[in-house]
């Protein structure tokens, strides 16, 4: 009797705080009839409506959803945009194709080369050196903090080095290409057949090293992706402040290509596509740092440093010398100012 006596009590109405009768359980949902306004998902059936439709969960910001994405698909992603900008920057040759002055455009490429050399100093501290210290400390090297960073970025000034002893050993190699068969042996600006073919080697061989700097450049922005989850020192933000001043700085370097091109009587068409091309490698070297750092975290301190070190080699080596050598030195240290400034900034804002 007594399970019997409970359970009636439980289905009697209860009194209100204002001692009306009020059935027990939830409220039902308020009703009306359906209008030709009403969205779909408010309807319900036998030609009612609820009062207020249910409320759609909201998608989440594209930048939470990238947090998601695979390190190497983000260092993909990452090293294209630079690929973008290489090619941007090679496509200029339709403005020197319209009649730009050779004294406007080396003006233009001089500042434009020192906002590289800027960018990508304050990119090698602030997206590279400094996350490795942190991820250095973090695996515990403790008062040896600075050891694996120190090799690394040796190690990355070396292995430019290499390169550009290898370089220097294709010197005989060059005159089998069609690019110089094309042009070294056509008519143009030399009238010498002998200086404009040492001209043209002097050119392709600063083309095949602006595509071998582009592979570090590119391993750079693939590390920092790919160090993302390995660390609260490596954040999205970093990684997106190093692939966007990384495209900043491949602008002028794909005008570095394409323009001397133009010049010595490529058509336009062809500057454009040799000009692109040298940026073509840094998508590889994204995804195969991205991948190296995802998959053996413990060397991250040493591969970021790595980065590091090749990028200073490349602004100490290629882009200081060549835009102080037509005297416009001042232009080009302005450049220079900017571009670090316009590094720290995004750094400072994205980081």
């Amino acid at each position: 009797m007594a399970p019997l006596c409970l359970l009636l009590l439980a289905s009697l109405p209860q009194l209100s705080a204002n001692g009306r009768v009020s059935p027990r359980g939830p409220t039902p949902p308020a009703l009306r009839h359906c209008s030709v306004l009403d969205h779909a998902a408010a309807r319900l059936r036998g030609g009612a409506c609820l009062t207020e439709p249910p409320r759609l969960a909201s998608e989440p910001p594209l930048s939470e959803r990238m947090r998601t994405w695979h390190p190497v698909l983000l260092g993909l992603l990452g090293t294209c945009f630079g690929w973008f900008m290489t090619a941007l920057g090679a496509a200029t040759v339709v403005v020197h194709h319209l009649g730009l002055p050779d004294a406007v455009y080396r003006r233009v490429l001089d500042f434009m080369l020192g906002v590289s050399g800027g960018v990508m100093t304050a990119a090698s501290y602030w997206s590279l050196l400094a996350p490795a210290l942190e991820f250095a400390a973090a695996q515990g090297w403790g008062d040896r903090v600075w050891l694996p960073v120190a090799l690394g970025f040796l190690s990355g000034g070396l292995l430019l080095q290499a390169s550009e002893k290898l370089l220097e050993a294709m010197h005989g190699s060059l005159e089998e290409l069609d690019l110089y068969k094309g042009v070294a042996a056509g008519g143009g600006a030399a009238a010498d057949p002998a200086t404009r073919k040492q001209q043209f080697r002097r050119l392709m061989l600063l083309i095949i090293a602006i595509t071998i700097h582009n592979f570090p450049e590119g391993m750079a922005v693939g590390v920092a992706f790919g160090a993302i989850r390995g660390s609260p020192g490596a954040t999205l933000g970093r990684a997106i402040t190093l692939a966007v001043g990384i495209g900043i700085q491949n602008f002028p370097e794909g005008m570095a290509v394409s323009m001397p091109l133009m010049r010595e009587g490529v058509s336009p068409l062809s500057s454009f596509w040799y000009g692109q091309l040298s940026g073509m490698v840094e998508p590889i070297g994204g995804v195969l740092g991205a991948a190296f750092v995802h998959y053996c975290r413990p060397m991250l301190p040493f591969t970021m440093s790595l980065a590091a070190g090749a990028m200073i080699y490349v602004v100490c080596d290629s882009l200081v010398p060549e835009m102080q050598a037509h005297g416009n030195k001042a232009l080009a240290m302005q450049g220079l100012m900017f571009g670090f400034v316009i590094m720290m900034v995004l750094d400072v804002a994205l980081g």
